[in-house]
């Protein structure tokens, strides 16, 4: 049945008894500093632009510090709206300038999050026994770091470590192509790769490095249950790959066959094939299936 009209949706908002905030309103100008890394660093807090990474970060208590929406948004998307304000966030309402000074999109979708860093460390991460754990080393796109994030989250990965010189995960752009995923999985932060595969590799995960040039097929790895066992997969760069001597600490370096006549796959989807490919040996031993 239908319900009555609702009535002062806004009522409650931070401001609603006062203009929207603008571009020049001191919160959104400190909001906006954060669309630089140096800012996020020194703050400690990120953004999150657009109804679903506001959701997924509402799911995740503690994190969120701050909504800003435009009144049409604020209303449009009236159960984050009250999430928000039950959970004792302050609601900001900004004009479609103000908007548009914290986003980075063409064409935004009304709301922004101003989020608290949230990663963990990796010796943290690894005593939560994640059985897939993806790494993203030296990887400075930040759309397909993302999209990989996005990806292993879809896999079942327990954890994405950004390793060495990669891009900074809450950069606008990478939050954004994880689609919520930033808010679903541990996400590590570790300066020295070859480290990370050490501690990797104590903590009785199987090290596997991808690679268009590696010296194992990943079917036949696949056949011979190979992927049937707690694994991390080392990423590296689609302008440069892995540092060699990364792919070389690894237990073995693992390509993807490629059965008709493309060069190569590109990052995300040989981190989709690989990730995949784990996943469902993974979850063929736990079912028991003898075929496994």
């Amino acid at each position: 049945m239908p319900s009555g009209p609702q009535v002062g949706r806004l009522d409650h908002v931070r401001g609603a008894d006062q203009q929207a905030f603008t571009p020049r309103t001191p919160r959104v100008v400190a909001a906006r500093r954060l669309q630089r890394r140096r800012d996020r660093d020194n703050t400690g807090r990120f953004l999150a632009e657009g109804p679903q990474a506001v959701r997924e970060a509402l799911d995740r208590p503690g994190v969120v510090v701050e909504l800003f929406g435009t009144p049409a948004a604020l209303d449009r998307y009236a159960e984050l709206t009250d999430a928000a304000y039950g959970s004792g966030i302050p609601v900001s309402p900004v004009t479609d300038e103000g908007l548009a000074a914290l986003t980075e999109t063409v064409a935004p979708q009304g709301l922004v999050a101003v989020c608290h860093q949230f990663d963990r460390p990796l010796a943290q991460a690894l005593a939560r026994a994640p059985r897939l754990v993806a790494v993203l080393a030296e990887i400075r796109d930040p759309g397909n770091a993302g999209t990989v994030l996005r990806t292993a989250d879809a896999a079942g990965a327990g954890a994405v470590i950004f390793a060495g010189d990669a891009v900074d995960p809450y950069n606008g752009k990478c939050v954004r192509a994880s689609a919520g995923s930033l808010f679903h999985v541990d996400v590590v932060r570790a300066t020295a790769p070859a480290a990370v595969v050490a501690a990797l590799r104590e903590a009785g995960l199987t090290v596997l490095a991808a690679s268009g040039y590696g010296e194992t097929d990943l079917d036949d790895l696949a056949d011979s249950d190979g992927l049937a066992r707690p694994t991390a997969w080392l990423f590296g760069s689609e302008a440069h790959g892995l540092p060699a001597e990364l792919a070389d600490a690894a237990d073995a370096r693992v390509r993807v066959p490629l059965h008709g006549r493309a060069e190569s796959l590109n990052l995300a989807a040989a981190a989709a094939v690989c990730l995949y490919a784990s996943a469902r040996a993974l979850r063929t031993k736990k079912s028991g299936d003898p075929a496994a």
